[in-house]
């Protein structure tokens, strides 16, 4: 480390940001979209009709009569209600804990398998973000590992840069090292409360998993009494081990939403045959910022209300605050936008400065034609290897989402392990991105994987369109707010790919007038 401390902060902004920067664009990425998780899943499920009226209620009873055919033998069966976004009941149970879950999707008025095709949709992006499609124990500490290096990294680069504000209003349009710290100032200063908010509020979504040893110790590992306590669930009964009926959940339901003035969106049902079954309706989120959802239990086989959720305790409402800013679900369409907005200047941010550290370190070329070539011979493996990852992350992973929707698309209706399929197309499209980095160019490696990812987000709404019928034209005829949003921001995406790939195609390198920038710190202003 240098004898400063701003010279110090400066190298472990630098060295901070690279380690975790691949994951952090990552998370931002798809955390980013997940602002509209529910408009994604609409578009990835083309056969359902969003807007239509569903009697939530009767699909549960419909719901519980595929259970008992489906899984007779689960000791809990889970209901996800249809909503006018979402119009299909979602049905989960599993044989016995430790096993994966199994899912299937219900026609909400006839009871049926659904007619629209089996994807993960928004989901995948939602849980990738923080659980990286890795064991979400693992997922989960290897993201919050790199959410609190994320949160150093910021705060280090704030003492780094002592004209952080004068630095905002300095761009300079060049493709040297200037021109990336310029673009990283910029991005990072004009979003730096979204960025401490969005990592701050990240790692308390999570924190009993990190620092569970004061629950653990107060409730002697009893972890559920620690949510009943505070106010956020209700106990299933312990089984009475004789057999029993369960009730038609339908009036169950009603009486839920009754008592609480809110939509039932979720039902989960322990012991479904034993007589001492419990019956848990959750309920949508109410009006503010506090992500709480309420809960009513039942009797299963009388159906007699238990109770609700009490009241949340100030601790509770707290903790809720923070889940509720960091997935803005209270959020109307113009403050998501700039949430969206937020977190794409955070992806921008992370972009640049893993472009910056390679850039810092890229052998000059000099004048002669071959010199590109030259150069990037005489690049290290290590800083090669850190190049590829770049191209591979910055442009890679977007062009892999563009895959994962174009896989919705083109990957026959009915076929087999469809689900599955979908995100091995995403993982496939990842790595083929970053492999050509490895042996080309970087100027060429960088024009390449961004022609490339602006194809493929161009293709998505073509092929969209020419496979079902709902293109723009056609969803802008009718109305379909989430198809024309999804497309123009497709749209919206091919521009700014294909936008940047001729630029950066088109621009030569120049040097840097005067000293060269710290390479250590070369986040910071230009060493004196």
């Amino acid at each position: 480390m240098k004898g400063t401390l701003r010279q110090s902060m400066a190298w472990l902004h630098a060295w901070s940001g690279l380690v975790v920067g691949w994951v952090l664009f990552a998370v931002f990425v798809t955390g980013t979209a997940s602002y509209y998780r529910s408009e994604i899943s609409q578009w990835m499920r083309p056969e359902l009709r969003a807007g239509r009226s569903v009697d939530a209620a009767r699909a549960a009873d419909l719901a519980v009569a595929a259970l008992r055919e489906r899984a007779p033998e689960a000791r809990t069966w889970f209901v996800t209600l249809p909503t006018a976004e979402l119009p299909a009941t979602q049905i989960a149970w599993r044989s016995r804990p430790g096993t994966p879950f199994s899912v299937a999707l219900l026609d909400p008025e006839a009871g049926g398998p659904s007619a629209a095709r089996d994807t993960r949709g928004g989901d995948f992006l939602y849980r990738f973000h923080f659980e990286l499609h890795m064991p979400p124990l693992w997922g989960r500490w290897v993201v919050g590992a790199c959410a609190m290096i994320m949160l150093i990294a910021l705060l280090s680069g704030i003492v780094t840069h002592r004209r952080i504000f004068a630095d905002f209003f300095t761009f300079r349009r060049r493709a040297d090292q200037r021109g990336w710290l310029d673009a990283h100032n910029v991005v990072g200063v004009l979003a730096l409360p979204f960025h401490l908010m969005i990592t701050y509020t990240g790692l308390v979504t999570l924190m009993l998993l990190y620092m569970p040893w004061g629950v653990n110790a107060a409730y002697e590992g009893n972890r559920e009494r620690f949510f009943q306590d505070r106010g956020q669930s209700i106990a299933a009964r312990p089984p009475a081990r004789a057999p029993g009926e369960l009730a038609p959940l339908a009036p169950m339901v009603r009486e839920a939403m009754r008592l609480t003035g809110s939509e039932a969106v979720f039902v989960a049902i322990h012991n479904p045959r034993d007589a001492a079954s419990t019956v848990v309706v959750t309920m949508d989120e109410p009006e503010g910022i506090p992500h709480l959802h309420p809960s009513v239990g039942f009797d299963g086989t009388t159906g007699a209300a238990l109770g609700t959720t009490g009241p949340a305790s100030a601790a509770t409402t707290t903790h809720a605050t923070m889940l509720g800013l960091h997935e803005a679900h209270f959020a109307g369409p113009i403050l998501r936008v700039l949430f969206f907005l937020s977190g794409l200047m955070g992806c921008a941010m992370v972009a640049t400065g893993l472009v910056l550290w390679s850039v810092a370190r890229m052998p000059k070329p000099n004048a002669k034609p071959s010199a590109e070539r030259e150069a990037t011979a005489r690049m290290p493996l290590g800083h090669r290897l850190v190049h590829a990852l770049n191209v591979g992350t910055v442009a890679g992973l977007p062009a892999a989402l563009a895959c994962y929707f174009l896989a919705n698309r083109l990957l026959p209706a009915s076929m087999p392990g469809r689900l599955d399929a979908e995100v091995q197309v995403f993982f496939a499209a990842w790595l083929l991105m970053a492999l050509p980095a490895l042996v080309v160019a970087p100027r060429r490696a960088w024009t390449g994987a961004l022609a490339a990812a602006a194809a493929l987000f161009l293709a998505v709404p073509v092929v969209g369109g020419a496979t079902t019928g709902r293109h723009l034209a056609a969803s802008l005829r009718d109305g379909d707010a989430a198809f024309i949003g999804f497309d123009l921001a497709m749209l919206c995406l091919a521009l700014g790919f294909a936008l940047t790939a001729h630029a950066l195609g088109r621009r030569p390198v120049t040097r840097s007038a005067g000293r060269a920038l710290p390479r250590d710190g070369m986040v910071g202003t230009p060493s004196r």
